[in-house]
């Protein structure tokens, strides 16, 4: 048992109406001691994403505050981060344009996936509220950011010859009946139904 110590501030008053402070320590048992909880990886990539574009605003030509950052300064983040990228997206121009195993090096740059940039933003989106930012006024959830989105998403899919659909949900196959066995049915039951 670890014993957990409170220390809590009364507010005595005289009749010289002076404020004396007067603490009191409590000490309470703790029948499980539990250790201090670590942030996910999904809290810690949040807080370095956080960090990073802060410092992007920082060093920005003139600095920016987080209060006039507008969807445009995103857009302007995520161009930068290109730079960093490490998914090969071929021009119209090449001839693997379309291939998603290309057979031979080369030349066209290299960006930052679709998937990651729409993960990062949904992540610097929820810390944005997080550290006090209105919803309403949250430059990762504006309208050109989500456009740009799209179009990096359908840009990549067309130029590596994937397909970004959202996976279907698998349907259990339906029973096929064996022709020896004789057929059966089964009718469905309801809790409304009565019996005559």
């Amino acid at each position: 048992m670890n014993p957990i110590t409170i220390n809590t501030a009364e507010n005595n008053s005289n009749s010289n109406s002076n404020l004396n402070l007067t603490t009191t320590t409590t000490t309470v048992s703790s029948t499980s001691s539990s250790p201090p909880s670590t942030p996910s990886r999904y809290e810690n990539q949040k807080r370095r994403d956080w960090n990073t574009f802060g410092q992007y605003l920082r060093n920005h030509r003139p600095p920016l505050s987080l209060s006039i950052c507008s969807g445009a300064h995103v857009l302007e983040f995520l161009r930068y981060l290109d730079q960093f990228g490490k998914t090969k997206v071929h021009t119209q121009l090449c001839p693997f344009f379309g291939l998603p195993n290309p057979p031979a090096p080369c030349p066209c740059p290299l960006r930052q996936a679709w998937g990651s940039l729409d993960a990062l933003i949904g992540r610097l989106r929820a810390a944005f509220e997080e550290n006090g930012g209105k919803p309403e006024a949250n430059p990762f959830g504006a309208r050109a950011v989500r456009l740009y989105l799209r179009e990096v998403r359908e840009s990549q899919a067309k130029a590596r010859g994937i397909s970004y659909e959202k996976k279907k949900r698998k349907r259990p196959l339906p029973r096929v009946q064996d022709p020896s066995q004789p057929a059966t049915t089964t009718l469905p039951t309801s809790s409304n139904a009565t019996s005559n």
